[in-house]
């Protein structure tokens, strides 16, 4: 197959269908975060996926946005920008709660409960530093991000709009799902927002585009250049 730009943005569709699709199956196995939780095989592999994931998702939104960049306009540049960075910090936390925090379980138990805190709020008793306003930055990137996205993607109609209108609800679904859950599952709230990237890396991915346009100008110059010397 011949490297071209084109290939390379479609598949960068199958890398969003990847991700999200890790992102809604590591939801519903995600330990408890508890200090006791930290040294388990299960911790780190959910953890070890989502940095897997965040990569993922990195690629895959910087495919979407390439594929309609022309018509995206100043809300998807907004939006890709905003998730970009969003995933890129979801990747670094990810990292930290798989390889550091297992390691300053037993030395730092203070801080571990501390960095466990940020996701649910809770106080910690020890100084994080920035994290948790870096923590908080990524659910407003989030929040932010996706809406203008699927709203971009919905108006540029390049893509399935059904795909972009879905990323835009799937991203503002979880703020009223988090009302009715409980805590310990209000991780279920992300699986719209992952089935909505699955389903707009699978449409990218899916596409066939210019696959007999190329040949086309070919036959046509030698038709004339035959015609010429007739």
């Amino acid at each position: 197959m011949t490297t071209t730009a084109s290939n390379l943005i479609r598949w960068t569709g199958l890398s969003a269908l990847v991700g999200g699709s890790l992102f809604v199956a590591i939801q519903p196995f995600h330990p408890p975060e508890s200090l006791a939780s930290v040294t388990t095989t299960a911790w780190a592999t959910v953890h070890y996926v989502g940095v897997a994931m965040s990569l993922f998702n990195l690629l895959g939104i910087a495919g979407i946005y390439a594929r309609q960049v022309e018509k995206a306009g100043w809300f998807g540049l907004a939006g890709f920008l905003l998730l970009e960075v969003m995933w890129a910090l979801t990747a670094a936390f990810q990292f930290a709660e798989g390889l550091i925090l297992p390691l300053l379980a037993t030395d730092a138990p203070q801080f571990v409960v501390g960095f466990l805190g940020i996701t649910s709020g809770s106080p910690s008793e020890v100084s994080l530093g920035i994290l948790p306003v870096l923590y908080s930055l990524t659910s407003v990137l989030y929040l932010i991000g996706g809406v203008l996205l699927g709203i971009a993607t919905f108006r540029a109609g390049i893509l399935p709009r059904w795909a972009g209108g879905a990323l835009a609800f799937a991203t503002v679904s979880p703020l009223g799902l988090s009302l009715l859950l409980p805590h310990e599952f209000v991780r279920l709230a992300a699986v719209p927002f992952g089935l909505a990237l699955a389903g707009l890396g699978y449409a990218l991915w899916s596409e066939r585009r210019g696959s007999s346009s190329q040949p086309v100008p070919a036959r046509a110059r030698a038709e004339l250049r035959q015609a010429a010397a007739e």
